[in-house]
C-alpha cells in the first residue's frame, strides 16, 4: 500500500538510561508523543535506576562519529538536542559533525550538575562543550547550578537568572533559557532571545517523581522547532507539555521516578 505520510525529524545525541526515565529514551519517547520522528546517537550506556547510577560505558569516538554519519546520510533530522556529554573527544565530533552537515535548530543541554549538587563532567569537558556546541546552538537550557558556572556567578534572585542569561548569550551568541526548578519559590523559567528577556511562569508540583525533566524540556523544545514553531512558542509548549507529564503524577521505581511521557494519549 502507498503511502504518504510524513513526519518532521529530530536527533537526539545523549546517554542511555536503563530504566527509561531519561537521556535518550526520555528524548525519543518525547518526541514520538509530540508527533515527531526521533533519531538517536549514543554517547554512552549507563547501568541505571531510579535509585542512581551503577555503572557508565562511553563509546568511542570513531563509534559516535558513525553513527552521525548514518542518521545524517539517509534520514536529516529538522532539529538536534544534545544531552549529557562528558568526554571532550565525543563533543569535538559532534561539533564537528553538526558543522559539516549544516545541522540547524540545535537545542543543547549542558548537563553539568546533579540535583544533589554534584559536578557531572570534568572543567575540560565544560570547556569544549561551551567553545565547540554553544556557539552553533540555537538554544541552551541550564539549570541554575549550571547557569551559575558558566556565568561565574551567584544566582539569588530573578534579577539574577535575567542577568546571568545575558551574560551567557552575549559570551557564545546563542539564546539562553535559565531553568528556575532549583529555585525555593517556583518554577519560572527565564529566555533571554534576540536581546529580549521573556519570562514563562510555572508552578511548583507536588511530585518528587522528576528524573528526566531536564531531557523531556530540551527535547520538546527540539520537537516544536522541528514542526516549525518559533523558539518563543517552542519553549512555551514544552514547558505546557513538561507540566503535563509531572501532573499526571506516574510512580514507579523505588527512587525518584520517571514522568508520565505519553500522558496525553492516556487521557
Amino acid at each position: 500500500m502507498e503511502s504518504n505520510l510524513r513526519m518532521k525529524t529530530a536527533l537526539t545525541i545523549a546517554g542511555s538510561d536503563s530504566s527509561g526515565g531519561a537521556g535518550i529514551q526520555a528524548d525519543l519517547k518525547t518526541m514520538c508523543c509530540l508527533g515527531v520522528y526521533g533519531m538517536s546517537a549514543v554517547t554512552a550506556l549507563t547501568a541505571q535506576n531510579t535509585t542512581g547510577v551503577a555503572d557508565i560505558f562511553e563509546v568511542s569516538p570513531e563509534f559516535l562519529q558513525k553513527q552521525l554519519d548514518c542518521v545524517f546520510s539517509d534520514i536529516y533530522p529538522d532539529a538536534v538536542k544534545t544531552g549529557m556529554l562528558s568526554d571532550e573527544r565525543l563533543i569535538s565530533v559532534i561539533a564537528e559533525t553538526l558543522k559539516k552537515y549544516n545541522a540547524g535548530n540545535i537545542v543543547v543541554d549542558p548537563v553539568m550538575v546533579a540535583t544533589s549538587g554534584s559536578r557531572l563532567i570534568k572543567q575540560e569537558a565544560v570547556n569544549s562543550l561551551s567553545e565547540l556546541l554553544f556557539p552553533i546552538a540555537v538554544l541552551i537550557t541550564p539549570n541554575i547550578p549550571e547557569a551559575e558556572i558558566l556565568g561565574d556567578m551567584k544566582i539569588l534572585s530573578k534579577a539574577d537568572m535575567e542577568l546571568v542569561s545575558r551574560k551567557i548569550s552575549e559570551k557564545y551568541g546563542c539564546s539562553v533559557l535559565c531553568k528556575g526548578g532549583h529555585s525555593v519559590e517556583d518554577s519560572n523559567d527565564v529566555l533571554f532571545h534576540n536581546g529580549n528577556i521573556i519570562w514563562y511562569e510555572g508552578i511548583k508540583i507536588d511530585n518528587p517523581n522528576t528524573h528526566g525533566t531536564g531531557c523531556t524540556l530540551s527535547s520538546a523544545i527540539a520537537s516544536f522547532l522541528a514542526l516549525g514553531k518559533g523558539l518563543e512558542s517552542s519553549v512555551a509548549l514544552a514547558k505546557e507539555y513538561l507540566s503535563g507529564a509531572i501532573k499526571a503524577g506516574l510512580d514507579l521505581g523505588k527512587g525518584s521516578g520517571p514522568l508520565a511521557h505519553n500522558y496525553k494519549i492516556l487521557n
